[in-house]
């Protein structure tokens, strides 16, 4: 009886092992709001890492997380290295690319995870607004795949650019 046990449990956990397995090797997680304000004025607030520092969620959840710059104030090249509590981790976001419709970024987080993804901010002017989207995207080893089964890491990660989107938006309307 013991075995037979024994026998079902290690089945079912091979089978979880071999299910994360199928899971596909990259992710892309993405955003978007309507944001009433020209497109340029936008593209500042993601471009300069100070201002994205203002609206980003991720460093809202440290009050007391250390982060340093470097390099330009904006476009490629700008740097933000970051530490802070187990909501932020430790790492750096850089901006690799930036054009007045879209703000690339790679992210390189050393803990709690390893990861390295790059993030994408996509700007459409439509009208009086412009529409913004925002992606990351990158590989997904194992572990995220095996967390990924009992986590929604879609749910997770989108909820908080859904707050930062909103966070931009606001300070984007509100700024003359």
């Amino acid at each position: 009886m013991i075995k037979a046990f024994f026998i079902v449990v290690a089945v079912g956990i091979a089978g979880l092992l071999l299910y994360a397995a199928s899971k596909p090797d990259t992710f892309t997680v993405q955003r978007s709001t309507s944001i009433k304000a020209p497109a340029d004025q936008v593209h500042s607030l993601i471009n300069d890492l100070h201002q994205f520092n203002t609206w980003n969620p991720y460093n809202q959840k440290d009050p007391n997380v250390k982060g340093f710059y470097s390099g330009p104030v904006s476009g490629p090249g700008a740097r933000y290295g970051f530490e802070g509590n187990k909501d932020v981790g430790k790492g750096s976001i850089q901006i690799t690319n930036s054009t007045p419709s879209q703000v690339a970024m790679k992210l390189d987080i050393i803990e709690p995870f390893e990861g390295h993804n790059l993030v994408d901010f996509t700007l459409r002017p439509q009208g009086d607004t412009t529409e913004v989207t925002w992606a990351m995207h990158g590989p997904a080893p194992f572990m995220f795949k095996l967390v990924g089964i009992f986590m929604n890491m879609d749910q997770m990660i989108g909820r908080d650019f859904e707050i930062g989107l909103s966070s931009l938006k606001a300070k984007a309307e509100k700024t003359p």
